[in-house]
């Protein structure tokens, strides 16, 4: 072996070495295989090592896609709890909104009564009494005050009847059309869209036989005809016999 001035390294082989290689290789036919010989033990070893990595790389497999099942499960409970989260905080918030808008239903209820005697109280009093007035304007701040707190009052006459805010409590027999509110014994109070008390009301019926109540029409006889002129005498009957006498006609 020489240094080559460059520093690089370079082996002197014989010439005789050189051409024997060239020989081997032209000898050597394209295309054909090459044998290689590997030895027993050696391709046992490689047979295990590939038998191992085959098993490794199937535990591996395996085991992503335990961890996916797991990840996919722990996703879907994560969703399921926060879908639970929310509808518990909607939930809370319309039980406070409630809560803040029927506080008074208990109050408010207790007051109802009140508004059914000041009616009543004006509808018994006599025309021009000057107590009327006075009671008017404790109705009007009565319900004023229940509509700050969003009660309304209203009223059923001449509505027809609905079951969901009227309570009949008494059947009315008139000319009205049935099932139509025609008299009212009070009124009916909403708090915020919820019934607080349904109006109380009575309900027309049908009269009870009117057909046969009334009298059919008498019927009109036909008129006779009347005899031809000159005829009166030959037309009227003959009278019949006169009865005789007591004795009269007698052997």
């Amino acid at each position: 072996m020489s240094d080559d001035p460059k520093g690089s390294i370079s082996a002197d082989i014989s010439e005789d070495a050189i051409a024997a290689a060239v020989a081997a290789v032209e000898r050597h036919e394209p295309g054909a295989p090459v044998e290689v010989e590997v030895e027993p033990d050696a391709a046992a070893q490689a047979e295990a090592a590939l038998a191992a990595a085959r098993e490794e790389l199937a535990r591996a497999v395996e085991g992503q896609a335990k961890l996916r099942a797991e990840l996919d499960e722990a996703q879907s409970r994560l969703l399921r709890t926060a879908a639970d989260l929310e509808n518990t905080r909607k939930r809370a918030a319309r039980e406070k909104e409630e809560l803040k808008k029927f506080a008074a239903e208990r109050l408010l209820h207790d007051l109802v009564p009140v508004v059914d005697n000041l009616d009543r109280a004006l509808a018994a009093a006599p025309e021009g009494d000057p107590l009327a007035g006075g009671v008017k304007l404790v109705l009007k701040s009565f319900e004023d005050a229940l509509a700050r707190h969003g009660v309304r009052i209203f009223s059923a006459l001449g509505d027809p009847f609905d079951p969901r805010v009227h309570e009949a409590i008494m059947q009315v027999e008139g000319d009205a059309e049935p099932g139509t509110v025609v008299f009212q014994h009070g009124r009916g109070f909403l708090l915020a869209e919820r019934l607080l008390r349904p109006a109380m009301v009575g309900v027309a019926v049908a009269r009870q036989g009117a057909a046969a109540a009334e009298p059919p029409p008498a019927a009109v006889p036909a008129p006779e005809a009347l005899p031809a002129e000159g005829e009166g005498a030959a037309a009227a009957p003959a009278a019949p016999p006169a009865a005789p006498a007591d004795g009269a006609g007698q052997p």
